[in-house]
């Protein structure tokens, strides 16, 4: 560690420094990177140093940016794993509740299949019933009928009797 203010150069070369560690290290351009964070983190580290030498009080404050820097990005990470798990709480909860819900759908399709069918044994009794009972009404007028008969009959005869007895009092 140089106690020598920086130079241009210095700065030149640390960019180069970072690019060729960035390449070797096979960074991410894009997204999350620990492997870019790292560098990212030790390249300000030093320029940090670097203005230190020159302006103490600079270097300080942008200690204290750094810092509030690392807690943000800690804070969001914690906050990212949190609404990850949250996520899939959700989706395991939601994929639970599909299940559920087309057990009970296939219940209700089976129960509804088992009420259509009773619905028509029901209607198939009722038929049976309707027929039987429209057999057994023409039977009983048909009883009716030959007892109304048999009865006119019987009047008949008991008419011409009772005639046959008044009649020959009469004389």
């Amino acid at each position: 560690v140089s106690s020598t203010p920086a130079t241009r150069l210095d700065v030149i070369n640390l960019q180069e420094q970072l690019d060729t560690k960035l390449q070797q290290r096979q960074a991410r351009e894009t997204g999350i990177c620990p492997v870019r964070r790292e560098l990212y983190s030790q390249c300000f580290d030093e320029l940090i140093r670097q203005v230190t030498i020159n302006c103490g009080e600079r270097g300080t404050l942008l200690l204290r940016v750094r810092d509030e820097i690392r807690m943000t990005i800690a804070a969001y990470q914690t906050l990212y794993e949190s609404s990850v798990a949250f996520g899939m709480r959700k989706s395991l909860m939601a994929e639970q509740g599909k299940l559920d819900m087309e057990e009970q759908i296939e219940n209700l399709q089976q129960e509804k299949r088992d009420l259509e069918q009773q619905v028509l044994e029901l209607k198939n009794k009722c038929d049976a019933i309707e027929k039987t009972a429209a057999e057994n009404r023409k039977l009983e007028e048909k009883k009716s009928q030959e007892e109304i008969q048999a009865l006119k009959k019987t009047n008949g005869q008991l008419q011409a009797q009772l005639e046959g007895i008044i009649a020959p009092q009469k004389k």
